[in-house]
C-alpha cells in the first residue's frame, strides 16, 4: 500500500522482502480467503499505549476506500459477521491486486533479499547493505511486521532497527492467540478437544461474545483469541457460558416445570452434551431440579454466568496472529508515520505499537498506515 501510493506520486520505489514471495500473511489469513478489512473500524478496536495515535491514519483511509479498490479489481467479497469482509474465492486475489497496483506505479519488488546492515549517511541518505547489493535512498519505510508466526519469516528486525535509531520499543507479547491450561482445568477439559460453544469472555474490563473452542492444550476460538490480547498471566478470566440467558429465571422455570429432570439433562439442551456433563462432574452437583433450594440455585446461576477459568499461558508467537507492543508511537508522527528523531525514516503496520482486534482490523491498520506514509514521502 505504501509503495503503490508513493509510486503513483512519481517516486522511485524499491520494496525489499527477505521472503521467497510477498504477502505471505495475506495468503494465509481468513482460512485462505483474507479477512481484508472491517466495516466497523474505529480507534476503539485497537490496543496501544497511545490509543489516539491510530485515529489520524484510520480517518484518512477508511475501509470503504479499500473496498472501492477491491471492487475496481473485480474481486467478489462477502460479509461473514460483525463487519468482517472476506474474498469469495481466494486471498491470492488481494496479493495479485496489490502487485498489479505496484506494477502500474512502476514499483520494483525484490524477494529473497535480506538486509544485513542499515546506515544513515552524512548526506542524509539511508544505505542498505543487502544480499543483493547496496542501495541508497532519501527515505526508508520499515514495514517488517512483528514476531508472530516465525515459520513464515517473522522476526524482530524492525524492532532492532528502531532501537538502532534511538526509538523506544515497548515490550512485545503474542496477541490473538490460543490460551493454554494446566492443572485441574487441563485435566478436566483436555479430552473435550473439538467441543465449541458460544461464551461471553471477560477480563480486565474487556468483554467479547463469540465461540470458544476447547483444544488439547487449552482454549481457542474467536472469543478467546480476542481476549488473549487483554489477558496476561495471573489475570482473572471469567466466562458466561450461557450469554443472553436470564439464568435465575431459567433455573426457576426448570424447577417449576421440569421438577424431576436432572440438571445435567437440562444443561445438555442448552450446552454441548459432553461439556454439560463435565460441568456437572466437577463444578456443579447434578440432581433432580426439585431437590435444589433457593441459595443453591443462586450459586448455580452465578457460576454459569461467571465461570472462572485459570489460564496458564498462551501458545506464543508460533500461532499468534499479531504482536502486541512494538515501536513506541511517541517517537512517530501520527499523520505521516515518520520518525520524530530521524528525518526520512518511517515505521508502519504491525511493527508499530498499534494492535487491532480479530476481524480485519489489523489489515485496515496496515492499509491506512501504509497510505499515510506513502502520501508523506518527499518527492
Amino acid at each position: 500500500m505504501c509503495a503503490m501510493t508513493a509510486g503513483r506520486r512519481g517516486l522511485r520505489v524499491l520494496v525489499l522482502d527477505h521472503a521467497n514471495k510477498v504477502g505471505k500473511k495475506i495468503l494465509m489469513s481468513g482460512g485462505g480467503r483474507c479477512n481484508f478489512t472491517n466495516t466497523g473500524t474505529t480507534s476503539a478496536n485497537y490496543l496501544s499505549a497511545n490509543p489516539h495515535f491510530c485515529k489520524s491514519a484510520l480517518a484518512r483511509y477508511t475501509p470503504w476506500q479499500f473496498i472501492e479498490l477491491v471492487d475496481r479489481h473485480g474481486i467478489a467479497w462477502h460479509e461473514k459477521e460483525l463487519g468482517q469482509l472476506f474474498c469469495d474465492e481466494s486471498s491470492k486475489q488481494i496479493v495479485a491486486m496489490l502487485l498489479a497496483e505496484c506494477d502500474a506505479a512502476s514499483v520494483e519488488i525484490r524477494t529473497h533479499c535480506s538486509i544485513e546492515q542499515v546506515a544513515h549517511a552524512d548526506d542524509g541518505n539511508f544505505r542498505l547493505h543487502t544480499t543483493q547489493g547496496t542501495f541508497s535512498a532519501a527515505a526508508l519505510v520499515v514495514a517488517s511486521g512483528g514476531l508472530s508466526i516465525p515459520s513464515m519469516g517473522a522476526s524482530g528486525f524492525g524492532h532492532q532497527l528502531a532501537r538502532q535509531f534511538d526509538h523506544a520499543v515497548l515490550p512485545t507479547r503474542a496477541g490473538l492467540v490460543p490460551l493454554t491450561l494446566s492443572g485441574k482445568h487441563a485435566e478436566r477439559l483436555h479430552d473435550l478437544a473439538g467441543v465449541a460453544l458460544t461464551v461471553e469472555a471477560r477480563c480486565n474490563g474487556a468483554t467479547f461474545r463469540n465461540f470458544m473452542l476447547i483444544t488439547h492444550r487449552g482454549i481457542s476460538g474467536p472469543a478467546i483469541l480476542q481476549m488473549s490480547s487483554y489477558w496476561q498471566p495471573g489475570d482473572d478470566l471469567c466466562l458466561d457460558l450461557l450469554p443472553g440467558i436470564d439464568l435465575a429465571a431459567r433455573l426457576g422455570d426448570w424447577q417449576q416445570d421440569r421438577r424431576d429432570a436432572e440438571l445435567k439433562t437440562l444443561l445438555a439442551e442448552v450446552l454441548p452434551k459432553r461439556f454439560a456433563q463435565r460441568l456437572c462432574e466437577h463444578w456443579l452437583t447434578s440432581k433432580p431440579m426439585r431437590q435444589y433450594n433457593a441459595p443453591e440455585l443462586r450459586e448455580m446461576a452465578a457460576l454459569l454466568s461467571s465461570w472462572p477459568l485459570v489460564a496458564s499461558g498462551t501458545e506464543g508467537y508460533r500461532t499468534a496472529e499479531v504482536t502486541l507492543g512494538g515501536v513506541d508511537t511517541d517517537g512517530l508522527s501520527s499523520a505521516t508515520m515518520m520518525s520524530r528523531r530521524v528525518p526520512g525514516l518511517y515505521f508502519i503496520g504491525e511493527v508499530v505499537d498499534v494492535t487491532g482486534w480479530l476481524g480485519g482490523y489489523n489489515f485496515q491498520w496496515a492499509w491506512a498506515s501504509g497510505k499515510a506514509a506513502g502520501l508523506a514521502l518527499a518527492a
